[in-house]
């Protein structure tokens, strides 16, 4: 295999590989992935490896070279593109998606459909309707401390990470308040179940798949003729698709479930993995409490981003399949092979990133890939930089003396293959009323 540098960088001096490749996708590498990450940059930065479903897949981890992929229109996102051979069939996507019929999404299509249906709900995630959204994104921040903060004690991932974004999505998404609680434990059977058998997220896939048909029926018939203001989503897919916009049926709900699928799991993972780092890097943590204080916002949004960067909630992007012969890094990529960039990986490439492996929630020069890039950018990015503003600054002015209640070495972290995230982050702090 060759390690042949990106052509618009220069070529760094290779030192000889003094250990065999690192053992990828065990439980040891899924609690910290990053050493082997930087072995792989600097030794086959462009890795064929076999995943644990036994897929082959090339593996793409310095920086140069996952920006190009990332923007790379010869890597489709179309899983038809897929050369698989019979024992991979259905194993490159979300569990249970293909017999839900709800393939045509935006992780799962090119332009010009890409074009049309990201078009189409990208005014509900504009920075100013995200900013209206604001207030109540922090009224269930408060909720869900309330519920909590006279126990002196939590588990932050169950209590408070995963119900938030759940409760804010479907907000947005317009499910009524009462079925809210559905949404959560169909959520929380993906995030059990995401490292496990792939049957029990497509359980949870094909009940929420049922749930929307029957709530976009619902929305349909009783949808008034003109919209009001900050209406909710799924009436907005609706409207489009009656009003010449050519949206099936299909694509709502395939819309309506990727937008709460990507929505949810990701922001869970920033708020987790991000107040985690805070709690294991004390100074930075006095710093951003600081910095509240004085009622300043500066750090906390660098913050975020460094968060992201660091430790992000997404650590390979998702599925793409060469459809022409493509050279990557130095390495010639087969019609039909999958492709999948390493975003943990190309986030602390020493070659782009001064100091990688430093936390500093100061960082000015932080063109992280946390979110992807090109025309499959993270539609939701503005959603979710408020979500984790918002939860991290109010966790640690209301908590200050947070702290962890374990170990860090006796956490676990779920063992996905596209997702990055804690099982749990039991916390302590002083009750407060």
């Amino acid at each position: 295999m060759t390690n042949q540098h990106h052509p618009d960088t220069p070529t760094p001096t290779r030192t000889p590989a003094a250990t065999p490749a690192p053992e990828l996708f065990t439980w040891e590498f899924a609690t910290d992935p990053y050493p082997a990450y930087a072995w792989l940059r600097e030794h086959a930065p462009v890795h064929r490896t076999k995943l644990p479903s036994g897929v082959e897949a090339w593996l793409v981890t310095r920086y140069v070279d996952a920006k190009q992929a990332l923007a790379d229109q010869r890597l489709s996102k179309n899983p038809a593109h897929h050369d698989e051979p019979a024992h991979a069939k259905g194993k490159t996507g979300i569990p249970g998606e293909r017999k839900a019929e709800l393939m045509t999404h935006l992780l799962n299509i090119d332009p010009p459909d890409h074009t049309r249906l990201r078009r189409l709900v990208s005014k509900a995630f504009t920075p100013r309707r995200v900013a209206e959204f604001a207030p109540r994104v922090q009224e269930l921040t408060d909720d869900l401390i309330d519920r909590f903060a006279r126990n002196g004690s939590a588990d932050l991932i169950h209590e408070f990470a995963f119900p938030l974004p759940i409760y804010a999505i479907c907000d947005m998404l317009g499910v009524p308040r009462e079925d809210q609680d559905d949404f959560r434990d169909w959520a929380g059977m993906m995030i059990r179940h995401g490292a496990g058998p792939r049957g029990g997220v497509a359980r949870s896939v094909k009940m929420m798949r049922g749930y929307l048909s029957e709530l976009i029926h619902r929305k349909r018939e009783a949808l008034p003729t003109e919209p009001a203001p900050g209406e909710d989503l799924i009436s907005g897919l609706i409207r489009a698709s009656d009003h010449g916009e050519h949206l099936t049926e299909n694509e709502a709900a395939a819309m309506a479930f990727i937008l709460l699928f990507a929505g949810f799991e990701t922001t869970v993972n920033l708020i987790g993995n991000g107040t985690y780092a805070l709690l294991t890097h004390p100074e930075q943590r006095a710093r951003l409490q600081q910095s509240l204080a004085r009622g300043e916002r500066v750090l906390l949004e660098t913050g975020v981003e460094e968060l992201l960067r660091y430790d992000g909630p997404v650590e390979l992007a998702t599925w793409r399949f060469a459809t022409q012969p493509l050279t990557i890094g130095g390495q010639h990529i087969a019609p039909g092979d999958p492709v999948l960039v390493v975003l943990a990986a190309a986030d602390r490439d020493p070659e782009r990133f001064a100091d990688p492996d430093t936390l500093d929630l100061a960082r000015r020069d932080n063109q992280h890939l946390g979110y992807g890039h090109g025309i499959h950018y993270c539609l939701g990015a503005p959603l979710a930089r408020l979500e984790g503003q918002t939860a991290l600054a109010t966790l640690l002015t209301r908590l200050p003396d947070l702290r962890l209640a374990v170990d860090p070495g006796e956490l676990r972290w779920r063992g996905g293959l596209i997702m990055r995230g804690l099982r749990t982050l039991p916390v302590e702090f002083i009750p407060t009323p």
